[in-house]
């Protein structure tokens, strides 16, 4: 895990790396690859070192949510040969016949990608979509705030936490996290189940100090919350940097998610784009990523390469016998209304 956090090398990284594409995206006649994946979500050194060893430039794009990369790569707006999506997005952009099939024999490297991340439920025949990163969600805590053991998401709504408690302004999470604390599927499409979900966001309201973005792992980190929402790449960013803090994964179930590399069907610079994935499948590579990002590589090989307090994490590598009884998201294009219904209603219960 880096030194410096995540939090505070972000906006460096991302400015560094505009400035690169700027000064390097006129008037070049080298080959091309476009590049579109989350903020802070792969080493800038990854990017140089295609750069060198295969003479082709990348174009490097990044977004905030897949909805806001949803909407970028519809038909008619912005063409990118690789995108980085989750899961259930894929399903939808599947669905939605935006992914051209992905030709696995051109990608050497994608044998080294272990067995159990193969015909996932959002790619069941395992035609469109590469494995990039995955992991968990689970709960952070202070443990110089929380005295007893965290193991449910009842610990989001415990009363005595009241103001210091942070939510990711996800409506996906959020709610996953109020249907679990039900029993419930997180991928229920039961009305009532979903309106049980609303009415405990809305009890939990007033007990959040902020709904947040990235910017909760620097206040966690900070000691401004005794209790957070939070994916386990976060996780490991903040008790890397707060040995007080600590993550939980929930008995009653949670999420466990890929983030997969596709190919859109308006890419231009096809053969570019399949050296570049099979780059990133390469395990040194694939090592560099992992450590850089926290997030977990669903490569051994190059889990082997990490240092030992990463590999050894039970944060970023859970035993395969929990996550084997989690749920992965998929596609809730149907209930997207309600879904946002939902969370907008339960925020503006806050008394923040």
């Amino acid at each position: 895990m880096k030194k410096i956090s995540k939090v505070f090398l972000s906006m460096a990284v991302a400015t560094t790396m505009m400035g690169t594409l700027v000064g390097c995206s006129s008037g070049s006649d080298k080959p091309v690859v476009k590049v579109f994946n989350w903020g802070d979500y792969i080493d800038p050194e990854v990017n140089r070192m295609f750069e060198e060893e295969t003479g082709i430039r990348v174009v490097y794009s990044e977004f905030g949510t897949n909805e806001e990369m949803y909407q970028k790569l519809e038909p008619g707006n912005v063409s990118y040969d690789i995108a980085i999506p989750s899961d259930y997005m894929v399903e939808k952009m599947m669905n939605n016949d935006m992914l051209q099939k992905i030709d696995m024999t051109q990608i050497p490297n994608y044998a080294k990608i272990d067995d159990r991340f193969a015909n996932l439920p959002y790619d069941p025949t395992n035609e469109y979509s590469v494995p990039f990163m995955w992991g968990t969600v689970g709960i952070v805590y202070n443990t110089t705030m929380v005295d007893e053991t965290v193991d449910s998401w009842d610990a989001l709504w415990d009363e005595k936490y009241a103001g210091k408690i942070f939510m990711y302004d996800s409506e996906r999470e959020g709610i996953m996290a109020a249907l679990k604390k039900l029993g419930y599927s997180m991928n229920t499409r039961d009305p009532q189940e979903l309106e049980e979900a609303k009415q405990e966001l809305i009890k939990q309201a007033p007990l959040v100090l902020s709904y947040i973005g990235d910017e909760g792992k620097g206040k966690m980190i900070n000691g401004e919350a005794a209790l957070m929402l939070s994916w386990a790449g976060d996780a490991m960013v903040m008790t890397t940097e707060n040995p007080d803090l600590a993550f939980a994964l929930p008995k009653e179930g949670t999420n466990f998610f890929v983030d997969a590399i596709v190919m859109p069907k308006n890419a231009e610079n096809v053969e570019n784009a399949y050296k570049y994935v099979d780059f990133l499948c390469r395990p040194d590579i694939a090592a560099l990523n992992a450590e850089y990002i926290g997030y977990s590589t669903p490569i051994s090989e190059a889990r082997e390469l990490l240092p030992e307090e990463i590999k050894n994490s039970e944060i970023a590598y859970p035993d395969e016998s929990l996550t084997a009884d989690m749920e992965m998201f998929t596609d809730p294009s149907d209930l997207i209304k309600l879904y946002s219904s939902i969370w907008l209603e339960a925020k503006s219960s806050s008394s923040k």
